[in-house]
């Protein structure tokens, strides 16, 4: 008979068990069920709710099957209704009426609660040092490319001229954003629902503020409905993960752009690329694909959840059950996808030669042509359409700004004269954007700097 099964008269039905149960995937936290048991019976005991030595028994022993489960020695029960019910009915197979004890002033509504604040927590913590890696990974491949000069794209038309530093750097603000947004929900998160029970609290005269300081949590809910119904973190964790996707996504999309023969700007690893059965030839990047491919499920994850949640009366409901699988499914998809992604990226072989080439043919110093005008009185818009008349007369022509003559500048508007050619230089177009977030080698430099030292400030946080 089950444990919660005094008042049945009938052993529950065996597909409805199977059903039922979430010990294939709650078996997952059984470290952070374990932790917040020892820290409530701490507090029973303390409490005297329940005989001090009895406390230290249930302790020691709770001790005893989280090593013996880590260590293979004992399996977890997958006929077991649910992780919490395999371990106390472990403990109180060795401990007799003293493991009963354990349960005193507590519910599985809580408790679960409880347990899966304390695994995202950890996986909070994890995903963000992968993600601090991946920025590290960036920023060292920009720093091998400061003056590798590019094309920059709207509308996936060659538009002004950056460096390949310049827009990996742009990366790294969208993963420091996910940080934040992780550290974020993590505080929000970090508040004890243990003592909430079932939904009501509890008459005993228990400690709610000493297992929160026990278990590192900043706080206790204050509301005991919302401290067991409460799924808002899950679902906000959900949504950052799907940001950190989403960047991975795009960037994942980029490199397909530039490995393919079209662009040519980059040449993926033989590590991290596979062929074709039929063409000989090919080698595609399928771990960006995947990534991509991948986003989408990360994504469903989050619907999912956003879900399961949006029509459930307060407090606890059975349909929460279904939080976790969505949850750790979106967490190993994406710490899989950073683990894979950072290797790619540090194995990548960058072509510079390529990439200027595609910027030179591109007209991305048209602005800068007219830009020139500008500084010599002429106003913008005028500027602006003397240069459109000359990138005009190019392409009619297969030249390109740089080969025009001087005379043919000069044509067009007298103000141009011999060091047209050093402005519209890609290397100088570059250089001059001396902005801050603009593309000149110095800025981005520091720009990486600046990284580096948010980098170091963000480990000293959630490792703190």
């Amino acid at each position: 008979m089950a444990l919660w099964g005094a008042r049945f008269g009938k052993e529950l039905n065996s597909q409805v068990q199977d059903f039922n149960s979430s010990i294939r995937f709650d078996q997952t936290f059984y470290q952070e069920d374990i932790a917040g048991s020892i820290a409530h019976v701490t507090m029973l005991g303390k409490q005297k709710i329940i005989a001090p030595a009895d406390a230290e028994k249930i302790k020691q022993e709770l001790e005893k099957i989280r090593q013996e489960i880590q260590a293979g020695k004992l399996k977890i029960d997958e006929n077991a209704e649910d992780i919490h019910m395999f371990i106390e009915t472990e403990l109180t197979a060795r401990l007799g009426d003293i493991g009963k004890k354990l349960h005193t002033a507590r519910s599985r509504n809580d408790q679960v609660a409880l347990d899966l604040k304390l695994y995202l927590r950890n996986q909070i913590a994890e995903i963000q040092g992968k993600i601090i890696s991946l920025v590290e990974a960036l920023c060292e491949k920009a720093e091998e490319n400061l003056e590798t000069v590019m094309p920059g794209y709207t509308h996936m038309q060659r538009a002004q001229p950056i460096t390949f530093a310049h827009h990996l750097m742009a990366y790294t603000e969208m993963f420091l954003r996910d940080n934040e947004r992780l550290q974020d929900c993590d505080k929000r998160m970090n508040i004890l629902p243990l003592g909430s029970c079932a939904l009501a609290g509890t008459t005993y005269p228990i400690d709610r503020e000493l297992v929160a300081e026990l278990l590192g949590f900043d706080g206790v809910t204050q509301n005991s409905l919302d401290g067991v119904s409460d799924r808002d973190y899950v679902i906000e964790l959900a949504s950052d993960l799907s940001l950190v996707m989403m960047h991975l996504s795009r960037l994942s999309e980029e490199i397909i752009l530039w490995a393919s023969w079209e662009f040519k700007f980059i040449e993926l690893d033989d590590a991290f690329s596979t062929g074709s059965s039929i063409m000989p030839q090919k080698k595609n990047p399928d771990i960006t694909e995947l990534i991509r491919g991948k986003t989408g499920r990360v994504y469903g994850d989050l619907t999912t959840l956003l879900t399961l949640m949006k029509g459930l009366p307060l407090a606890y409901n059975k349909d929460m059950q279904e939080d976790k699988e969505a949850i750790f499914d979106a967490i190993a998809t994406v710490k899989a996808c950073i683990d894979t992604f950072i290797p790619m990226l540090e194995t990548m072989k960058v072509l510079p030669e390529n990439m200027k080439e595609a910027a030179q043919k591109g007209f991305i110093n048209a602005t800068d042509c007219a830009d020139y005008l500008v500084k010599k009185g002429k106003p913008f818009r005028d500027a602006y359409k003397i240069t459109g008349q000359l990138v005009a007369y190019c392409i009619e022509n297969k030249k390109v700004l740089e080969t025009l003559t001087l005379d043919k500048y000069q044509e067009a508007d007298p103000l141009f004269e011999a060091d047209i050619y050093e402005a519209i230089s890609l290397d100088t177009c570059v250089k001059k954007r001396k902005v801050i977030g603009g593309p000149a080698p110095e800025m981005v430099a520091g720009q990486i700097q600046k990284t580096k030292e948010k980098l170091v400030k963000m480990k000293e946080s959630f490792l703190s």
